[in-house]
């Protein structure tokens, strides 16, 4: 569905993130989630840092990104929302109730066991990489995502989705892996390969991140340049 300024739903998202951030940031999987079940949202834009200020934080206490608003209601966490977008709206959770519990199961398997090893991963190679630390670090963190993701290998088997068909706990779990591509570290699994890849190809994913894409029409934040030349200078330091 088309971004629409009057829509009764309003994401928060921002207007600018570097190079490597883009496609990434967590709107993408409550955008995601509103194509698959057919419905618009506003979006407001948010200029990187301003997060952080009280305005944003009244709404996300954390000061992160993205918050979803409908009427009186207010959500943050992306999975918190992606799963009220499926109880709410039809065609991203199955009627079943197994297999709902299930959808859910992988939701919080994506969240709570896929993503931290992830998440430190890109701490270490982007945030840190210029610290003495990072390097014995990083193959730490790796043991740990090859470990985990050998074990989601093994269950997902030949089957397509995780959960049967494909629904939240799907999207979910495509929205974690897919931050590892173009690391090299999903690629001794194929058929995690080709799980992000059945997930990607999806047309509401596609059209999710089109949209996300061209919304970064902002610039970057005061300082933004100088600390990515110093994060540079780091890197060079240890080469």
């Amino acid at each position: 569905m088309p971004i629409d300024p009057d829509a009764a739903i309003t994401l928060t998202a921002f207007d600018w993130v570097p190079d490597f951030a883009r496609g990434q940031v967590r709107d993408l999987r409550v955008r995601w989630a509103l194509e698959e079940v057919g419905q618009s949202y506003a979006v407001r834009l948010l200029p990187l840092g301003s997060q952080k200020a009280a305005a944003h934080r009244a709404i996300q206490p954390f000061g992160q990104i993205p918050t979803f608003e409908e009427g009186d209601l207010t959500l943050f966490e992306s999975g918190a929302i992606v799963w009220h977008v499926a109880e709410r709206f039809h065609g991203l959770m199955p009627q079943d109730p197994t297999a709902r519990a299930r959808s859910l199961e992988w939701l919080f398997a994506a969240l709570n066991t896929i993503e931290p090893p992830i998440t430190d991963y890109s701490i270490c190679t982007i945030f840190e990489a210029g610290e003495s630390w990072s390097a014995p670090r990083r193959r730490a963190v790796e043991a740990r995502i090859a470990e985990r993701l050998g074990e989601a290998s093994a269950r997902l088997g030949d089957a397509a989705w995780f959960a049967g068909t494909f629904a939240a706990g799907d999207l979910m779990m495509v929205s974690v892996l897919r931050a590892l591509e173009g690391t090299g570290l999903l690629d001794p699994y194929p058929n995690l390969v080709d799980y992000v890849a059945r997930g990607t190809g999806r047309p509401a994913f596609e059209r999710a991140l089109a949209d996300q894409l061209a919304g970064f029409t902002g610039s970057p934040p005061p300082g933004f340049d100088e600390w990515l030349a110093e994060m540079e200078a780091k890197k060079g330091d240890l080469a």
